[in-house]
């Protein structure tokens, strides 16, 4: 692994020989003089941090792994903002620190503190049921729902945005609430509440709506004025095609060749799930009202923040994380998002008050997560890891050059001398192989995918693309084959691009 040790000038000061002297004898000197020398180190601190991340988040835009804009605060105080890359490409326009992002699942936090407020105001109960705020409802399930179980992703309930087809066809046109309630109600429950976590985007849509029957009020509405509003986030909302958004970014999906726009999504059909905009500037203040008591008082955030099963507290993962190989950790808050164009992220790490916030207008190739480790690393003065060059650039254009023979020999040359320089993950060849058969490369992809089986044989996505490959290709048999070891890897995979391929034609 490429990695970037610490600097010494950048050590925590109060672990300076120097610093330890001045300790021990600052009954010499008067406090304003000690307090004066901490605050400059700070500043310096600070400084050579927030050099460090543009760096680390050049190497990552360079790399085709961030586009779109950051925020970085350390004990509170903003030590970096920076746009990077293109809000809009057609007209060359930049991303700055107030673009408007759509945020996708991080919204969940928002709903989570709505419902919170409603039950600080005794208009809702966290045990209160389902069918209490939607008797329409199907009974039989709803009854054993409760409002604490949809916060939590332990409700049981089928996920609306596991229907075939959702994201591709549904999610393109507007969706009525009373389609997606009978959507939800028409399953049994996969278990039993409060039982398992598992994650789930439909409840929290009826969180949304519970909202606006606790309240009588558009769900818009009261997230502008409980929450959005009081904090000054005058640049978030409820995102809605129709509304001219000024400084809003443009989606996109990057392949191995170029981008595209992003795919038309009818954004506000995920509501409360999925369907808030926001900038780094704003989820900044978001992040500062948390430590205070302005929106939700003492006992009823601890609720709010106080994991479940899978470290899912209500609307946010909370757990603690490991500081590098120190041995030590600190206390992280936060969640990520991605919808068609866009991915996010939020990382609060409590104790200190540090925060990372990570909006980008690309939805693939992206590594968030991987970006704000090495961030956390670099507030914590810790060694981190640099990004690496992506495999399935090189080996395209090695393929567009000399062919599929050169890119896959190019592929295991790569491996033996290269590991260290280009990125080997499983989505690397599983991208490449995507661009090829949607290219009409079928032959071509199905090499690339049975590739990345052998590199990635426990993986049921692996096989599930492989699969698809042969589908389009003509052999049923074969598809079948790896969608049956697909679902053997992952019996709880949400319904593929595969497994409606394979329904569609034993129908017909």
């Amino acid at each position: 692994m490429n990695r970037i040790p610490p600097r010494r000038k950048s050590d925590a000061f109060r672990n300076t020989p120097k610093m330890k002297r001045i300790l021990s004898s600052s009954w010499k000197i008067p406090l304003i003089t000690l307090l004066a020398l901490v605050a400059i180190h700070a500043s310096v601190s600070a400084q050579d941090h927030a050099a460090k991340i543009d760096e680390f988040i050049g190497l990552y835009y360079d790399r085709g792994r961030f586009n779109g804009t950051a925020l970085v605060a350390e004990g509170g105080q903003v030590i970096y903002k920076k746009g990077w890359g293109m809000a809009n490409k057609e007209w060359g326009i930049s991303n700055e620190p107030d673009t408007k992002f759509r945020i996708a699942s991080m919204s969940k936090q928002f709903t989570a503190m709505l419902i919170m407020q409603l039950v600080q105001e005794g208009r809702i109960a966290l045990d209160d049921k389902l069918t209490d705020y939607l008797p329409e409802f199907r009974r039989d399930t709803g009854d054993l729902v409760t409002i604490h179980h949809l916060l939590t992703n332990t409700s049981g309930l089928p996920d609306y945005s596991d229907a075939p087809g959702f994201w591709n066809e549904l999610m393109r046109h507007p969706m009525s609430s009373e389609f997606v309630i009978d959507s939800l109600s028409s399953g049994d429950l996969q278990f039993q509440p409060g039982s398992e976590y598992r994650y789930n985007n439909g409840g929290f849509y009826l969180l949304s709506l519970i909202v606006q029957r606790a309240t009588g009020r558009d769900f818009a509405e009261v997230l502008q004025e409980k929450i959005f509003q009081p904090l000054g986030m005058n640049d978030s909302g409820l995102d809605r095609p129709e509304v001219i958004l000024e400084k809003r970014a443009t989606g996109y999906e990057q392949f191995v060749d170029g981008f595209e726009n992003a795919p038309y999504r009818q954004i506000d059909n995920l509501l409360g799930t999925g369907a808030i905009y926001s900038t780094v500037k704003d989820l900044y203040l978001w992040d500062r009202a948390l430590y205070t008591d302005r929106l939700l008082a003492p006992e009823y955030k601890e609720i709010m923040f106080t994991p479940f099963l899978q470290n899912y507290a209500y609307g946010l993962g909370v757990k603690k994380i490991p500081l590098g190989d120190t041995g030590d950790s600190t206390a992280y808050m936060g969640h990520s998002g991605s919808v068609a164009g866009f991915n996010s992220r939020i990382a609060r790490l409590v104790e200190d008050e540090h925060v990372i916030v990570l909006l980008c207008n690309i939805s693939e190739w992206t590594r968030l997560s991987d970006m704000t480790q090495g961030i956390t690393n670099i507030l914590y003065d810790l060694p981190y890891d640099v990004p690496k060059k992506s495999l399935a650039k090189a080996l395209y254009n090695t393929f567009l050059k000399e062919g599929v023979n050169a890119a896959l020999a190019e592929y295991h040359d790569f491996r033996e001398t290269h590991a260290d320089t280009y990125d080997f993950d499983e989505d690397e060849l599983n991208t490449l192989g995507y661009r090829l058969l949607r290219t009409d490369r079928i032959g071509e992809a199905i090499e690339i995918f049975t590739l990345n089986v052998k590199a990635y044989p426990e993986s049921w996505n692996v096989y599930d693309s492989l699969g698809e490959a042969y589908f389009v290709n003509g052999n049923r048999e074969l598809a079948l084959e790896n969608h049956k070891k697909s679902l053997e890897l992952n019996p709880q995979q949400s319904k593929t691009a595969l497994a409606i391929m394979l329904d569609k034609s034993k129908a017909k």
